[in-house]
């Protein structure tokens, strides 16, 4: 199986240095979210919320809800929203590239108009504190030895988690089985209250649920530093470096000058030093992909997450 990597281009990318004052919306900032409160999306919310406060203290940053369908009821209604600059919503690849594919959503890729991409989250395998798998081999020596047996959650289908599931099945060479939530908000009852074996998730879960959950390899080229006993998929074979990526986004039919105004902002967000160190705890990588890059940086994710997308069976036509 051919790994799918990130691009070296992330680390090239930027952030505006435009004054965060000058680009400050007049008004309230509407910040819809694809996924139910308590997961990574709503976290990073949070985040950006407290620092935006502290950049634009005339106006508030409203948080809202629009949760289902593994992201897609937002997704495939976000045009509907007024394409004024204040309306924003969260957006996640490989998902809005993945449902489209499978045919049971009411949006395409293209629909969608990301403005700014802002990190992303590396995949974490984990398992309740409670477990018997003490290490990842411990699991993989019990998943080899019962096919099927095993219950992995994850957040929604056709989904950075769902991919991760079916990396980790074709690299080492198992079979368990993907159990979707609405999100890592919802899975993490499942996860703590050991309902289900353990979850493909993300090390922002693993970090704060160190108490409670025993993470057991991470998708990163390096170790975490707030995870420095879990070994990466490389070390234990498998050359996989991936996780799920979030940004912003804003109703297609948004002015040009409000979507470059929008991406400047939220790029001085993340050049904020309160920004970096809420990042860092949390476990997120931060990332800078703002409208200059959209289009060529939407290409190659495009084309990457093609093969993730052969793996799990989607656009094949059926017999």
């Amino acid at each position: 199986m051919k790994p799918v990597r990130l691009v070296a281009a992330l680390a090239l990318f930027a952030a505006a240095g435009a004054s965060a004052q000058n680009l400050c919306p007049d008004k309230n900032l509407n910040y819809w979210q694809a996924f139910p409160p308590g997961g990574e999306s709503d976290i990073s919310a949070r985040h950006q919320q407290v620092v935006l406060k502290k950049k634009c203290p005339a106006i508030d940053t409203v948080v809202q809800y629009k949760a289902g369908g593994g992201g897609a009821i937002l997704w495939s209604s976000a045009n509907t929203l007024p394409a004024d600059g204040l309306n924003v919503y969260g957006i996640n690849l490989p998902h809005v590239v993945l449902q489209p594919l499978e045919g049971q959503v009411q949006y395409k890729t293209e629909d969608l108009a990301p403005v700014f991409w802002y990190h992303y989250t590396p995949d974490a395998l984990v398992v309740p504190e409670q477990s018997p798998f003490r290490t990842f081999a411990d699991f993989l020596k019990a998943a080899q030895a019962n096919p099927g047996k095993f219950n992995l959650a994850g957040s929604a289908l056709n989904s950075a988690n769902h991919a991760a599931h079916e990396r980790l099945n074709g690299g080492f060479k198992i079979k368990t089985t993907y159990v979707p939530y609405k999100g890592t908000g919802d899975l993490a009852n499942a996860v703590l209250g050991a309902q289900v074996d353990g979850a493909l998730t993300y090390t922002v879960f693993a970090i704060n649920n160190k108490q409670r959950v025993r993470a057991l390899a991470v998708a990163m080229a390096q170790r975490h530093p707030l995870l420095p006993d879990v070994p990466t998929f490389k070390e234990l074979g498998v050359d996989w470096v991936d996780g799920a990526m979030r940004g912003i986004a804003v109703p297609k039919s948004t002015p040009p000058d409000v979507k470059k105004r929008l991406s400047d902002l939220f790029a001085s967000l993340n050049a904020d030093p309160e920004m970096k160190e809420l990042a860092a705890k949390s476990g997120f990588e931060l990332i800078n992909v703002g409208v200059e890059q959209m289009d060529a940086f939407m290409k190659e994710r495009a084309a990457v997450y093609g093969e993730t997308a052969k793996m799990m069976g989607l656009g094949v036509k059926k017999p």
